[in-house]
């Protein structure tokens, strides 16, 4: 084989690579295939999570999908309130979905702010709901990053105002890297929500969780665009343990 020929098939298959690469990166960007496809008998309860970026929402066609539940944004900060969170949150109950509320907690601001903003909008214990949640990660938020201690003592002034006012424990969702830096050996009664696009969360790097966020660009009808998938640990019955927020 001569030279020439050699450089013409490490072209071809350097050509071949980059395409399948290509490929592979735009089925993956515009949905079409995601990394994780979590068994269905092993996680049969499946959710999303929404805010005001997935816009007008068919309930009742996801209610179809077999969705069986759906955290909805309420507030971020001290002040904002996401303009969709009360008609979500009422649709999804009508259709059948069981909601629960979510804060998204910036590092900028206090939790005592943080949790009067949050509790004013979402109001009381209602029946047929998941316990509150509080987004917690780095992705959107302020430059600010406190001290671990620092982070503990606000992000805990926010979870027991909220515990003490739904008599549950706060569901604290989590990238891995907020994980990494603030989460490890802290909150350990707080169910876990982490977010892992790229494999099945195990104890290895986390501790057990109850919520798995397994992808950002899933499809759906009645939602155009992408949407959040999730899963719940466990049967149905663990995931009914879920919804009596009457005392901790």
């Amino acid at each position: 084989m001569t030279k020439r020929i050699k450089i013409i098939i490490g072209l071809v298959l350097l050509l071949n690579i980059l395409f399948v690469g290509t490929l592979v990166y735009e089925l993956l960007k515009t949905g079409v295939i995601r990394l994780n496809y979590p068994d269905e008998k092993e996680f049969p309860v499946r959710g999303i999570d929404v805010s005001h970026h997935q816009g007008k929402i068919d309930w009742k066609k996801l209610a179809r999908q077999d969705i069986r539940f759906a955290y909805i944004k309420a507030t971020e900060g001290e002040d904002f309130l996401d303009e969709d969170f009360k008609h979500n949150w009422n649709a999804a109950k009508d259709a059948g979905i069981l909601p629960g509320a979510y804060h998204y907690f910036t590092l900028c601001k206090t939790g005592y702010e943080q949790a009067n903003n949050f509790l004013s909008r979402i109001g009381t214990p209602s029946t047929n709901s998941l316990p509150p949640a509080v987004d917690l990660e780095f992705g959107g938020n302020c430059k600010a990053r406190p001290s671990p201690e620092a982070l503990h003592k606000e992000l805990g002034i926010f979870i027991n105002l909220v515990e003490q006012a739904w008599g549950c424990r706060v569901i604290l969702y989590s990238t891995s890297d907020f994980y990494a830096a603030y989460l490890q050996k802290d909150f350990q009664k707080n169910p876990l929500w982490i977010r892992d696009l790229y494999r099945q969360p195990n104890k290895n790097n986390y501790r057990e969780w109850q919520f798995w966020q397994y992808a950002n660009r899933g499809k759906l009808d009645g939602i155009k665009g992408f949407v959040d998938l999730n899963v719940s640990r466990g049967d149905q019955k663990q995931f009914n343990s879920l919804l009596s927020c009457t005392g901790i």
